[in-house]
């Protein structure tokens, strides 16, 4: 990407390269030469479908509604209908993608039994992919995201991922995966990675309830840009393909007992709360870490993704919001809705 500098002066002086405006006016903002157009991908978990009604789905691209297991035939089941999630998300905004998330980073027995029952076995991953094709097309979705974590990537993972995204391709439909920061499960190889049309960095929990002797920052800012280092330097993938998650919830140290709470919790204890990423050993990231966050997606990856929606607070300092002004006062163009 070339770097471009939009000076805002008395006199007009027109977009040029670096250096050829010769006065020092200051720097209004910037543009990414050839940067093209940002997704902004949102997760929306069941336990907060009652949240559908105050987000704004115009400042979304993709809508990720999670999450979907299979039963022991394979059926999709999601504890909450995703009917009304839809309806409302494309009333809204008809151009808007929306994807089925599977499984989750945190598995009952019973779901991780299933998972590996058809994944592992190649006589029975066609059915479990037929059924998923079944759900996207019932639905009406637009594509599938593979949310296997750790110790549920088994070891027909990549044969799975194989099948599934040739399976969706056939009905013009779209493969991602949410991914850990700087982890590459030993399950999935270089077929399945160039699989997905693209990759969310799961760019958080870097310390949390399972490292109750190690409070901080669970999302900083050093930790986004290694996570991207991980993804694009070290497994080869393209910037384009890569989308920067962000948090919209933090982690409480205060006690043994480490809880996670979200950011609309913060605001409503505080506005003040807004603008920072700490408060009495409560780690998470305010609007200015967010901002600098995004303009490292405008940079570095293809986007921003969101864990989760229902997180957020929704009035003006949402961090939605946040997101979707810093794309459009950095000129990017995401939904192109809602002032964009």
């Amino acid at each position: 990407m070339f770097l471009i500098k939009f000076f805002k002066r008395l006199a007009l002086c027109t977009i040029v390269w670096a250096g050829a405006c010769s006065d020092s006016s200051t720097e209004d903002s910037i543009i990414y030469e050839n940067n093209g157009e940002k997704r902004v991908v949102g997760y929306l978990p069941y336990y907060r479908f009652f949240n559908s009604n105050k987000i704004d789905y115009c400042k979304l691209t993709h809508l990720n509604l999670a999450f979907a297991n299979p039963d022991n035939e394979g059926n999709l089941i999601v504890p909450e209908s995703i009917n009304d999630v839809v309806n409302d998300a494309r009333s809204r905004n008809g151009d808007i993608l929306i994807f089925i998330s599977l499984a989750g980073g945190s598995l009952s027995v019973e779901q991780e039994i299933n998972w590996s029952s058809f994944v592992d076995d190649n006589t029975k991953t066609s059915t479990l992919v037929d059924k998923i094709i079944d759900y996207v097309l019932l639905n009406d979705l637009d594509g599938v995201d593979v949310d296997l974590e750790w110790s549920h990537v088994t070891i027909g993972y990549s044969n799975f991922i194989l099948t599934l995204n040739q399976a969706l391709k056939k009905e013009d439909k779209l493969l991602t995966a949410a991914l850990p920061n700087n982890t590459r499960f030993e399950h999935i190889n270089d077929a399945a990675l160039a699989a997905f049309d693209f990759i969310n960095i799961m760019a958080y929990d870097g310390t949390g309830p399972w490292n109750a002797n190690n409070p901080g920052q669970h999302s900083s800012y050093d930790f986004a840009e290694n996570g991207i280092d991980f993804w694009n330097s070290s497994q080869n993938i393209n910037s384009d393909r890569l989308t920067l998650g962000v948090p919209f919830y933090g982690y409480d140290f205060t006690n043994q007992e480490v809880v996670s709470f979200t950011y609309g919790q913060m605001i409503e204890e505080s506005t003040e709360f807004a603008d920072l990423d700490e408060s009495t050993q409560r780690y998470y990231n305010g609007r200015s870490t967010i901002e600098r966050k995004v303009e490292l997606a405008v940079k570095r990856t293809g986007g921003i993704m969101i864990w989760e929606l229902g997180q957020d607070s929704f009035d003006q300092y949402s961090l939605l919001n946040t997101i979707h002004n810093k794309f459009t006062v950095m000129k990017v163009k995401t939904t192109g809705m809602c002032g964009n």
